[in-house]
């Protein structure tokens, strides 16, 4: 099995236990903490990552860590299976992949919209709402820049793209003239 879809199952098991008995945001605040200081710790991420080093060892230094950041009991019960089963290579693929199944439970969707020319705010919000009505989910948008649009805009939710830019409407045009000749 993938370290992703490991990661998944773990993070689907968590969001589970969290949703009963706990916090589902802080717990994601946690996760992307102990995620955080795994990544930035190349000494931390050396020891917890290396076959050599015993298991016993890995759960010693997790339980401190655990101890020391007190955790959601949850969260610290799984750092510490995750020690046991030597699977501490996946807390960063955990934390992101948690992070996207608190946002299908919250029912948020994450839309990138990329415009010719800087958007001000107001326009900013009416796209947000724009595509809330059109997914029936709150959506959290990002905007970027790209001049060959030309104008218009291309906004990207999931998979789907909504394509409303003036450089792909001139490419289509192209290709129908061109089919007519």
């Amino acid at each position: 099995m993938s370290t992703r879809a490991s990661a998944a199952r773990y993070a689907r098991a968590l969001l589970d236990v969290v949703i009963k008995e706990g916090d589902p945001e802080q717990v994601e605040q946690e996760l992307t903490a102990l995620a955080d200081l795994f990544a930035g710790n190349a000494e931390l991420q050396k020891a917890l990552t290396n076959p050599a080093v015993p298991v016993t060892a890995k759960r010693g230094v997790v339980e401190t860590l655990v101890s020391r950041a007190t955790p959601s009991p949850p969260l610290g019960k799984l750092m510490l299976m995750l020690a046991d089963r030597n699977r501490l290579t996946l807390l960063p693929e955990l934390a992101a992949s948690y992070r996207e199944r608190l946002m299908e439970h919250r029912q948020i969707v994450r839309a990138d919209v990329t415009t010719a020319v800087p958007l001000p705010p107001d326009r900013v919000a009416q796209f947000q709402q724009r595509l809330a009505a059109a997914t029936g989910r709150r959506v959290t948008l990002t905007t970027s820049v790209d001049a060959s649009l030309i104008g218009g805009a291309v906004a990207r939710v999931g998979s789907t793209v909504y394509d409303g830019s003036i450089a792909t409407q001139l490419a289509k045009m192209r290709e129908r003239l061109e089919e007519q000749r």
